[in-house]
């Protein structure tokens, strides 16, 4: 995810702190890590260098000042390109699951096990994620972000399905050589 676009578009919606920038970010990517303090203002920093945002003024109102920042021409243009431009599928899938899998299967593990429990865990977490997004005043971002790992973690469970259907034979193929 980049962090630079993010917040280009939510400056998009007009002038921001970076305090309400990274509790915006936070309401809107609920499934996502919450941005750090020090990551929102250090982008905030790098988008002014490069002209893709600027100062607008300063605050205080009675507390520390505050920076007021906006996006400019040329972080609108910035924005417009990125969001417009189709993500290409990654052309390698290698995540830890899969890693620990085979890792069971070529060491002395016990892939099955690990699939298993590895499963009841996926279960547990799209327990949650239903929950969170049938909750009674669910806001659209909770809904769309439950949705999107809903997705992922239902293509988790059928590769691993798949995979524990597969393990005497894969099993047999490594041991083999």
């Amino acid at each position: 995810m980049s962090t630079r676009h993010i917040l280009l578009g939510l400056l998009a919606a007009g002038p921001s702190h970076g305090y309400d920038l990274k509790r915006r970010h936070d309401e809107r990517f609920p499934q996502a890590r919450p941005l750090a303090y020090g990551q929102v203002y250090t982008t905030l920093q790098r988008l002014v260098r490069d002209g893709l945002a600027q100062v607008e003024g300063t605050d205080s109102d009675g507390g520390p000042e505050r920076t007021l920042y906006r996006a400019t021409e040329a972080g609108g243009r910035e924005l417009a390109h990125w969001a417009g431009a189709v993500t290409p599928p990654a052309p390698f899938v290698t995540n830890e699951i899969f890693a620990k899998v085979v890792v069971a299967i070529l060491a002395p593990g016990d892939p099955a096990g690990y699939l298993r429990d590895q499963r009841a865990a996926h279960m547990a977490r799209m327990r949650e994620l239903t929950a969170l997004k049938t909750a009674p005043g669910a806001d659209l971002a909770t809904v769309l972000s439950a949705d999107y790992a809903l997705h992922h973690l239902d293509a988790d469970l059928r590769w691993m399905t798949t995979t524990a259907a597969r393990l005497t034979t894969l099993t047999a193929e490594v041991h083999a050589t």
